[in-house]
């Protein structure tokens, strides 16, 4: 039977995916003596399943089809020879493509992605180096010829005896056919859930704890074919390297006078609510709807009262995935998100991971299935010491489990914030931890049990944010009552906007308003809304601004609690458009030349362009944005994100 082939010949390349993996792992030794344990082992071998199961489907799929396509002409030897030497071929070029990188390894120290053939387009004298290294490596070269072979000899091939009747054979193979492609499918997304995003190269960091590692996760034809089409971060030379550092530097350095509260050992707490935006925020939005309007979320507003805040206040990102660097990394999303580019594999810093050799205990909470979106993945990455999902949701018997779940995302936030609230009960002092949280998202519901309470209004997702409003209020009833309540900062921030009823939400600009707002009970800071302009990217600095953090850490946003409200700024990116917020100004800029020029303060709806009456202002900040594009793009490309020779986690 030819599914039976088909599974038998996959299986082939499942062994030889992992004989790869072992050279590569042995090839490259020195990189994982010291901290390589049989259960990290393991733990990568675990996450390699899904990737060598993703390459594997995606390079073998014409081979699979050749083989199950309900054809009756097709069994014959011609056929099956030409199948063979499908399957052969293309398998040799996967083995191939993982050994060559092994070697490749240690000048990247992580997979190769599609990005080397514009590394090595100008290369002139390309085969001559790769003949060196065929020389001085040959045992590889051996290693491949016999993997080859040995694919070649095993392949199991058609049996030379009379097909079935034609009836049960087409039969057969359409049942073959189509229990293979939904499964197929599955196998190259890593699951089979509505909560499972396609799996990118970034996911391999959610098995591993050294970034490194996440070298033997993957595999190259996996890394290779997930960036094809992706927009990679090429370099631009507006400045030469000290002019670029002279106009904008990312790395952060200690400042003698700055907030010093370290000493207290605050713990930390990060909201990031979804789709919160500051439109629903009432306390944002005194003047709106000839100030009548009053918002959807009343516990927020009375928190606002107690908090620092500002009353220009942005995300990085449209998107959940651009949601989590930003706030926890300090890093924003420009061009590609960043999990999604081969950047996620560079060494990432963090809230985390720069507090734990300060003391600190990190968690990161989501309530879905867990590795979902790729958030695990970034949390280990980032120095999180523990991840906690609807897994382990499900195992804390003192909750509902699964009854807890929405149907579709996660847990619903009610529960899950108590069980946020519960776990931090259980840390040791200090801890920094950050929960994700799902339920006000499409489609847009709430529990049974608030179908009553929280009733259709404006638009479909106001009686969500009611309902996650709530939620929080009733995560502070219970946190408040709790020994680490009053050594706590808060902060809390949405992972990007939604849907939308006001004009002024709905620009360019307003499409990106999202809440930032930091809590301390304690009352060691001082509340009051900011005349000011934040992001998501300044809730890192401030942070660690504000515990006195002493060590030198890379982060794009600025630190709010030192910088003057005109000197505070925004960036984000929409369809290949920079936006540059500064002062009273809104700058768009397409990576050449500036295409717009607003006074975002007073032309609320973004309509009148300035740019050919406000020359100088467009050029200074034209040149302050050229400098922050070039620096990202430098630290993403040449694995700058965090400071040489500082221990991260």
């Amino acid at each position: 039977m030819n599914a039976i082939r088909l599974v038998l010949n996959l299986a082939l390349v499942y062994v030889a995916y992992g004989i790869c993996r072992l050279a590569y792992m042995a090839e490259n030794w020195s990189y994982y003596a010291d901290t390589m344990t049989w259960g990290a082992f393991l733990d990568i071998c675990r996450g390699a399943w899904f990737f060598d199961t993703s390459a594997i489907l995606y390079t073998n799929a014409l081979f699979a089809l050749m083989l199950l396509l309900p054809l009756h002409v097709k069994e014959c030897q011609a056929w099956d020879k030409a199948a063979k030497w499908v399957f052969v071929v293309v398998n040799a070029i996967a083995i191939t493509a993982n050994l060559a990188d092994s070697v490749y390894f240690k000048y990247t120290t992580r997979r190769t992605t599609m990005t080397i053939f514009s590394e090595f387009s100008e290369e002139g004298n390309l085969a001559g180096i790769v003949g060196v290294e065929l020389l001085r490596h040959w045992y590889l070269v051996l290693l491949c010829a016999a993997m080859v072979w040995a694919l070649w000899r095993c392949y199991f091939e058609r049996p030379r005896t009379r097909v079935t009747p034609r009836l049960r054979y087409y039969a057969m193979q359409v049942v073959s056919l189509a229990l293979f492609v939904p499964l197929c499918i599955c196998g190259m997304r890593g699951g089979a859930t509505t909560a499972v995003r396609p799996i990118t190269i970034s996911n391999a960091n959610q098995y591993v704890d050294h970034p490194t590692e996440a070298a033997l996760v993957l595999n190259t034809p996996f890394s290779l074919i997930r960036t094809i089409g992706k927009k990679v971060f090429e370099v631009p030379h507006y400045f030469d390297k000290a002019e670029m550092e002279a106009i904008y530097s990312p790395v952060h350095q200690h400042k003698a006078d700055s907030v010093n509260t370290t000493r207290k050992k605050k713990n930390v707490v990060v909201f990031i609510v979804e789709s919160f935006g500051r439109e629903y925020i009432g306390a944002y939005n005194k003047w709106l709807d000839n100030g009548r309007y009053k918002g959807y979320t009343p516990f927020v507003d009375s928190l606002i009262q107690h908090s620092l805040t500002f009353r220009y206040s942005y995300c990085n990102g449209r998107k959940s995935i651009d949601g989590m660097p930003s706030i926890l990394s300090s890093i924003p999303m420009f061009l590609e998100p960043f999990f999604l580019t081969p950047a996620s594999l560079n060494d990432v810093s963090g809230i985390a991971g720069q507090l734990k050799d300060k003391g600190y205990y990190s968690a990161f909470f989501h309530g879905a299935q867990n590795g979902s979106m790729g958030f695990q993945a970034f949390a280990r990455a980032t120095g999180f010491d523990d991840y906690f999902g609807r897994t382990e949701y499900n195992a804390d018997k003192r909750f509902g489990g699964d009854d807890d779940f929405d149907g579709m995302w996660a847990i619903w936030d009610e529960p899950f914030l108590q069980f946020f609230a519960t776990k931090m009960s259980e840390f040791k002092e200090p801890f920094v931890s950050a929960v994700f949280t799902a339920s006000s998202h499409h489609p847009y519901k709430v529990p049974e049990e608030y179908k009553d309470v929280y009733k259709e209004e404006g638009i479909v997702i106001h009686k969500c944010i009611r309902y996650t409003d709530n939620a929080l209020r009733r995560f502070f009833d219970k946190a408040k009552t709790q020994p680490w309540y009053n050594n706590t900062l808060f902060v809390i921030t949405s992972d990007h906007t939604n849907l939308s009823d006001h004009d002024y939400y709905q620009t360019d600009l307003g499409g990106f308003a999202s809440p930032i707002i930091f809590f301390d009970p304690s009352g060691d800071l001082q509340p009051g809304m900011r005349d000011a302009i934040a992001q998501q990217i300044d809730i890192m600095p401030t942070v660690l601004s504000y515990l006195g953090y002493d060590k030198p850490y890379v982060a794009f946003g600025n630190d709010l609690l030192s910088t003057a409200d005109a000197d505070t700024w925004a960036v984000n990116y929409l369809g290949g458009i920079y936006q540059y917020v500064k002062g009273d100004w809104l700058l768009q800029f397409d990576g050449q030349k500036a295409k717009a020029l607003y006074r975002f303060r007073t032309d609320l709806l973004i309509k009148d362009n300035c740019l050919g009456k406000h020359p100088d202002v467009a050029k200074a900040m034209e040149r302050e944005l050229k400098a922050i594009i070039q620096q990202y793009m430098t630290r993403m490309t040449e694995n700058e994100l965090v400071v040489k020779g500082v221990k991260m986690r």
